[in-house]
């Protein structure tokens, strides 16, 4: 991805800007019909090949990646469509598990972008930024072309722009609240959302869920006829050991046992993932055996970046994309169970829309201090409600407020050098995507520039 001419750059942040322009990836009509109409009209690609599509709240996007990875080092071509990005839209279509080359992406937009403006002049509405991008991917997959397309939902599932695919498996991460504005208020509300990616006839995966959630799910289930395999009944996770780097597991799936996966992710939630991952994978293959040296090959290259990924040592540096308590739950149990950390601060940047309150009382046990700040979107929220709201939770004097995340990401690093450093402290940003993506751009410009200055 560094490697791109300065002409295609030019090129690709035009195309950005365009779609951009669009409706934002955060105001949804709840409709099919505009992007079903988009991809008739561009002849289906989507119906081109196999689908895995991949719902719930949190751990979607590792999840993709998992069965991405699996899939390839089984031999099969693979599309993977996930959002949202952390640096560059073009992480969001990925082809063999890269993403995609520029000079593809230039291609797929030139192609499709004229049916874009004529979908906007049929519709009340116009193609929205994500429905365009979800398009976009669905050609550039096509015109490839792939063996298999592993698709990430958007935000529910019934009416996301990517549930015109014809899934032959589809998987749901566990379910939360989030996004209830447009999803509903309850657990109950949420899942039977998310269920409409479960399609007639075909195979779910269903990672450990709320009774709630669970009952919603399969009644949608069973309306369709589809097949389900459950974390915990159908499969599970037999053991779990924490090991230099991630952790190792073993799977009882629906055609046997694998043993000896090496996972390079931290936290119980990625061996769940992992095991979800696995079983679409098998349901995808139907009666074929797996072959254990690829399922273990295709784990031990699995990467996530932004998920509790180590970024930088000395000071230890974690970034994690956690924004809604559910997600903060997680961090803060592997923060406590996988590391042995004796001081940890916080940074955190949160969107206004989301539930704030709830997320720093999950992060409060594992920070020490805490830094908040904002991030570049325009739906950050504001440093002064943000300090208002921390203050309640970690009490004023564990509180520092920064007006930018670069400034929060240098004062920790300051405070951070002190003697024996290394593995006894550390600093946590996280709080949404976009801060994690920032964040990850901010700590590797300023380390490089550090060690540039040291060479001289």
């Amino acid at each position: 991805m560094n490697n791109i001419s300065p002409d295609d750059q030019e090129r690709i942040d035009a195309i950005e800007k365009a779609l951009l322009a669009r409706w934002p990836e955060n105001r949804i009509a709840p409709t099919l019909e505009r992007i079903a109409a988009l991809v008739d009209i561009l002849g289906s690609p989507q119906l081109t090949y196999p689908t895995i599509h991949i719902g719930g709240t949190n751990g979607k996007t590792t999840t993709a990646r998992m069965i991405d990875s699996l899939l390839f080092e089984m031999g099969l071509r693979t599309g993977r469509f996930t959002s949202p990005h952390l640096e560059s839209y073009l992480e969001r279509i990925c082809i063999n598990g890269q993403p995609i080359d520029a000079k593809e992406l230039i291609f797929s937009f030139n192609d499709v972008s004229p049916y874009f403006d004529l979908m906007d002049s049929k519709f009340d509405n116009p193609i929205s930024f994500f429905e365009a991008i979800t398009a976009l991917a669905f050609a550039a997959f096509a015109e490839h072309p792939i063996d298999v397309g592993v698709i990430e939902v958007g935000m529910g599932g019934q009416w996301d722009a990517t549930n015109v695919v014809d899934a032959d498996v589809s998987v749901i991460t566990p379910i939360g609240l989030d996004h209830m504005e447009y999803l509903g208020k309850t657990i109950s509300e949420i899942a039977a959302t998310k269920a409409g990616i479960i399609k007639e006839q075909g195979f779910v995966v269903l990672a450990q869920q709320t009774p709630e959630a669970a009952v919603e799910l399969l009644r949608r289930a069973a309306e369709v006829g589809a097949d389900v395999a459950r974390e915990g009944l159908e499969y599970s996770i037999d053991s779990r050991a924490i090991a230099v780097g991630g952790q190792l597991i073993s799977i009882t799936g629906l055609r046997g046992h694998y043993d000896d996966i090496f996972l390079p992710l931290h936290g119980k939630h990625q061996a769940s993932n992992a095991a979800a991952a696995l079983i679409a994978v098998e349901a995808f293959f139907g009666e074929q055996d797996l072959d254990i040296d690829a399922v273990r090959a295709g784990f031990a290259n699995v990467t996530s970046p932004g998920r509790c990924e180590v970024i930088h040592r000395d000071p230890t540096i974690i970034l994690d994309a956690a924004h809604n308590p559910h997600g903060a739950k997680a961090i803060a149990e592997t923060m406590q169970t996988e590391f042995t950390f004796d001081d940890v601060t916080g940074i955190v940047a949160l969107m206004a829309d989301k539930d704030a309150l709830g997320i720093l009382q999950a992060l409060e046990p594992v920070m020490n201090q805490i830094i908040v700040t904002t991030n570049s979107a325009e739906r950050s929220m504001n440093v002064v409600d943000l300090t208002k709201l921390a203050t309640q939770v970690f009490g004023a004097d564990r509180v520092f407020a920064e007006d930018t995340l670069q400034a929060a990401i240098d004062r920790a690093t300051k405070d951070a050098i002190r003697p024996l450093s290394d593995e006894s402290l550390a600093i946590l940003i996280t709080g949404s995507v976009v801060t994690v993506g920032e964040a990850r751009t901010a700590v590797r410009k300023k380390y490089t520039k550090l060690s540039e200055g040291s060479d001289k």
